[in-house]
């Protein structure tokens, strides 16, 4: 065994000729402590991602965490099977929040449009994509994984797997994240999501003349996420806020008080116009500029990746699969097809042809949008993945399907957003599955067996997300200015569906929504994230915001290269914890709520006005920063 990963794990050497970490010996990794192990990983990161994903509009990758915990439980509970085992952990961590990071996309959008789901048709159809995104992606993985090793980096693998090879240094790390999980989870329990004792929203609203809104909710789970994913993501994404907030709200907030007469708001007949407050115009009008730009975004973004497509579909035309594992292959396929039609059935509403037809499209779509998913995996991570984009341009063409057939009424849409969700699921899987298994590639794991170990994730992970996305059913449907979830994604698929099938999509918002969109493009500007930004709440906007600045100041207080690796090595670790703190003990704390063995009533007094937020806010900063400045660098430098 090597002390290092060898250059050659980088490239500058065939696939086939390429020499693995662990090279001789036994290569299995796995044993039933591995499995509960992948298993509670699995639940808690699908868990942790749907929460913290459906609230912020940005997902964490859970591979580095995967394989920090997976290195402390391993040492452990199974110590003999060393670095392979912890492999195994970290591509069941990854499997489980892969589903969740593609099913928040699309499958809250069938509460969304005012219809209901029941858990078996929302992990049928999951674990129907999840299986069918699987089953495509083995069947390129010689040449995804082996031959286009070099070519392919598969950047976020190649970071798992340094951190596996340097797994002895994972008690720092744990360290931090455990002292991120506490923060996060502490301070959690004071605010809205559990005991609700504490305002933690500081907030300034102006109704007058020159209408705006600031707000910055104090979320430790908010700050991870923007410590994690720095401050250029972050600052773009604060620049749509403040588009929304202060020039496009007080624009029409300008032009309607400049109104005679009764009119009424297009969607709420109860409000006039000339009337509407900060909230109604934002409500009603910013949330459709929004997902224009949303629109225009994922557009541009399919439209990019059409030469990624000719090329992927000429160049895996001929591959083969890895040869090991085959009857694991073909039950995948014939598992996914199988219950893609069945689940077709059940959404259906009894009509076979938009079962056939709907599912033989979704399978299409699928299977192309896949085999893209798993080489972009490979040039820029499942981090950066533009699964909004894939799916957007999935939706469009199932609802042109639908339409075209006459399937346009309210239950359709629901089968339409389920078929989505179908597609979705297994465009994020096979992202997550070939960044797993070119990890286990680098390592020298078998290929079966990580097959295995992530199909087993991904169905954990379906179910562990369906049953979040029920619970938090009556908190995702709430409507007006201040929802607890915003769900740009999943608003936007409910809007587009809807409004295309019903015929009452507001076209001139979407469309100038499209053409700002089409504006940021030409400016260089990732469309995206700044119209994630722009639809998010900017109170959460303003918080990730922070967290990135917490991030620079780190870097900028440090003396030395090492000395800064260090901290934010540290910083992300901690960062890590927030966002599982935060998402773990908030999904807690709703289902006590719902349960009825907490009722948190509103503060009252001073805990109720922006001074508290204030507090919390400077303590959250305060207990971020220092610990990770606390720490003894010198053995970094």
């Amino acid at each position: 065994m090597n002390k290092k990963l060898s250059k050659e794990a980088y490239g500058g050497v065939a696939g086939k000729d390429y020499v693995p970490y662990i090279s001789s010996g036994s290569r299995i990794g796995g044993n039933t402590a591995v499995l509960i192990i992948g298993i509670l990983l699995a639940a808690l990161f699908g868990a942790s991602t749907a929460y913290s994903g459906m609230k912020a509009g940005l997902t964490v990758a859970a591979g580095i965490p995967g394989s920090i915990l997976g290195s402390v439980f391993i040492a452990i509970f199974a110590k003999e099977k060393g670095i392979l085992g912890k492999t195994l952990i970290q591509g069941m961590s990854s499997g489980g929040e892969s589903i969740a990071s593609g099913m928040i996309f699309v499958l809250p959008a069938v509460l969304l449009i005012g219809t209901k789901i029941s858990f078996l048709e929302g992990f049928v159809v999951g674990v129907g994509g999840a299986l069918f995104g699987l089953a495509c992606t083995t069947l390129v993985y010689n040449y995804l994984i082996v031959q286009e090793h070099g070519k392919l980096m598969y950047p976020e693998s190649m970071a798992i797997s340094e951190t596996l090879v340097a797994s002895e240094g994972a008690k720092d790390s744990i360290r931090f994240m455990g002292i991120g999980f506490g923060i996060g989870g502490v301070l959690t329990v004071f605010t809205s999501s559990f005991l609700n004792v504490c305002n933690n929203v500081v907030s300034f609203v102006n109704e007058t003349f020159y209408k705006w809104k600031f707000q910055i909710e104090v979320n430790p789970l908010l700050v991870g996420i923007g410590f994690i994913v720095g401050l250029p993501v972050a600052l773009c994404m604060f620049a749509g806020s403040i588009l929304a907030n202060f020039v496009v709200i007080p624009l029409i907030g300008y032009f309607a008080a400049l109104g005679q007469g009764a009119a009424a708001v297009w969607n709420n007949p109860s409000v006039a116009i000339s009337a509407m407050t900060v909230g109604d115009i934002s409500g009603s009008y910013v949330k459709y500029i929004g997902a224009g730009i949303m629109l225009s975004g994922g557009l541009i973004s399919a439209i990019k990746l059409i030469p990624t497509v000719a090329s992927s579909i000429r160049e895996t035309r001929n591959a083969k699969s890895g040869g090991k594992g085959g009857n694991l292959e073909k039950f995948l396929m014939i598992g996914g097809v199988v219950i893609c039609f069945i689940g077709g059935f059940m959404v259906s509403g009894g009509n076979i042809a938009m079962a056939i037809l709907a599912s033989v499209v979704s399978m299409l779509l699928s299977l192309l949008f896949t085999i893209v998913s798993g080489r972009l995996t490979g040039t820029i991570g499942t981090s950066n993945l533009p699964v909004s984009g894939m799916t957007i341009a999935s939706i469009v063409v199932v609802t042109l399907l639908f339409v075209g057939m006459g399937w346009t009424t309210n239950l359709d849409n629901k089968a339409l957003l389920m078929f989505g969700t179908f597609i979705v699921t297994a465009i994020a899987a096979a992202g997550g599955y070939c960044q797993s298994q070119k990890v286990s590639y680098v390592i020298g794991g078998q290929k079966a067996e990580m097959d295995k170990y992530f199909t087993i994730a991904c169905v954990v992970g379906v179910a562990v997300v369906t049953g979040v996305i029920l619970l938090l059913a009556p908190q995702l449907s709430m409507t007006g200015d201040n929802v607890p979830f915003a769900l740009p994604q999943a608003n936007l698929m409910a809007t587009l569906t809807s409004g295309i099938m019903s015929g009452k999509l507001p076209w001139v918002m979407i469309i100038a929504g499209a053409v700002l969109g089409i504006v940021f493009y030409l400016l260089g500007l990732p469309v995206m994230t700044a119209a994630i930004g722009f639809y998010l709440p900017i109170s959460t906007t303003s918080i990730i915001l922070l967290g990135a600045l917490i991030r620079v100041l780190v870097e900028k207080l440090c003396k030395s290269d090492a000395e800064r690796d260090s901290r934010v090595s540290n910083g992300i670790s901690l960062s890590s914890g927030l966002v599982a703190g935060g998402s773990i003990i908030g999904l807690i704390g709703i289902i006590l709520q719902v349960t009825g063995v907490i009722s948190g009533t509103a503060p009252t007094g001073f805990a109720a006005g922006n001074g508290m937020a204030f507090l919390m806010l400077i303590a959250l900063v305060v207990l971020t920063i220092l610990p990770i400045m606390k720490v003894n660098t010198k053995h970094a430098e």
